[in-house]
């Protein structure tokens, strides 16, 4: 296992969920949530990002610095009837409302696209009405929208992929034949 810090890449890693995810926001208006955003579901795997209504255009991302524009599609639609998914592709809503799943609760649908509300709001009453489902980060206000992004990012590729189960101590799985320093 290369040191922390190191660049030595590694051909399995990071492990590949299965399926595809878009990720995107309605009615964003700031740029550096975008961008970092895009940057996010770039580095998490996207398969493409959006926005619906947006103010501005997503190359005004300049937070993006892995220039996720350059290797992801981005789609802009003006509205929600503009949106235009993948055949099969549930759109997810993530919105801090009573009647939403909780996210560590919420099993993925293999083929998704999550959507974010904006900034200074909730996602609107007929994006709601669209989602397949709405989902909850169980946080006790709202997280800015670029950080609620890569938390359900981190949360899809964390049950998707494949990863060695948590072990019941504290710490990472521990190889055979050596001790956890933790359990002597």
């Amino acid at each position: 296992m290369p040191m922390r810090g190191s660049n030595v890449h590694l051909a399995n890693w990071p492990p590949t969920p299965r399926g595809y995810f878009a990720i995107g926001a309605e009615r964003m208006s700031k740029a550096l949530n975008l961008g970092n955003l895009m940057r996010s579901a770039h580095g998490f795997g996207a398969g493409f990002t959006f926005t619906i209504g947006a103010t501005y255009q997503a190359m005004e991302a300049v937070a993006d610095t892995s220039k996720g524009q350059t290797h992801l599609p981005h789609y802009n639609w003006n509205g929600i009837d503009d949106m235009a998914l993948p055949e099969r592709c549930q759109l997810v809503g993530v919105e801090l409302i009573e009647e939403a799943i909780d996210l560590p609760s919420f099993r993925h649908p293999i083929r998704a696209a999550y959507v974010l509300g904006p900034e200074l709001g909730s996602l609107s009453p007929q994006l709601v009405e669209k989602c397949d489902f709405v989902v909850k980060i169980p946080t006790r206000f709202c997280v800015n929208v670029a950080m609620a992004g890569a938390i359900v990012m981190y949360d899809r590729v964390r049950s998707l992929a494949r990863f060695a189960d948590r072990p019941i101590r504290v710490g990472g799985p521990v190889a055979k034949g050596v001790t956890n320093l933790q359990d002597t």
